[in-house]
């Protein structure tokens, strides 16, 4: 597939490496930086492209939406229509301190994005830390970390679900869009264990009976 990521990130670029290696497309745009935007690309791999939002959203069969909670408005409007377009959202409400959530509970970031794109085929998950997917491996222990994802669009949760389970971990589906109100927290909360905790790389893993 070809997809188009709209964040130039170390999260973009950890799930980027897996998906160039796995064969498909992709082109990386939204950064002040042109530079920094041209290395993220090359750190993928030499057939990374990059453009603008609006580029990108062109470009691609699957959008990735990879940018701090603060600026997604503004990467939406430089990304203008992404009417029928698959929107795979990792993005959390996280405080600029990384302290809470900025909203929760009641609504999500990802039912905050599906106004703003409102004929977007929204899907969201919270995918491994950067620092995991740019380790060697995203196991731990030998255990697959579980990863879970949510959305109102089967066909376009398939998708997401495959290119999840490309950057090594078992995907799971959390159900409708909303249930991101529970979603969004969990990876607060890993958040939390991880840095204000100092217990460094940590993932889920859903165990079932």
């Amino acid at each position: 597939m070809k997809i188009g990521i709209i964040g130039a990130g170390n999260m973009g670029t950890g799930m980027g490496k897996f998906w160039a290696k796995n064969g498909h497309q992709l082109m990386f745009s939204y950064s002040r930086n042109p530079e920094k935007l041209k290395a993220a690309a090359a750190s993928v791999s030499s057939e990374t492209l990059t453009g603008t939002p609006a580029e990108a959203v062109q470009f691609a069969d699957v959008v990735v939406l990879s940018v701090a909670w603060a600026v997604v408005e503004d990467a939406l409007q430089q990304a203008g229509s992404l009417d029928g377009k698959i929107l795979f959202s990792c993005v959390n409400a996280l405080l600029p301190d990384m302290s809470g959530l900025a909203v929760g509970t009641t609504t999500s970031a990802a039912e905050e994005i599906a106004k703003l794109a409102p004929n977007a085929r929204l899907v969201e998950s919270m995918p491994l830390f950067a620092e995991v997917l740019l380790s060697p491996s995203t196991q731990f222990n030998g255990q697959t970390p579980t990863v879970f994802y949510c959305g109102d669009d089967a066909e376009a949760k398939a998708i997401v679900a495959d290119l999840l389970r490309e950057t090594e971990v078992e995907p799971i589906d959390a159900g409708p869009l909303r249930n991101a109100r529970y979603v969004e927290p969990a990876g607060m909360l890993l958040v939390q264990l991880a840095y204000a905790q100092q217990m460094g790389q940590v993932a889920m893993k859903l165990l079932q009976r």
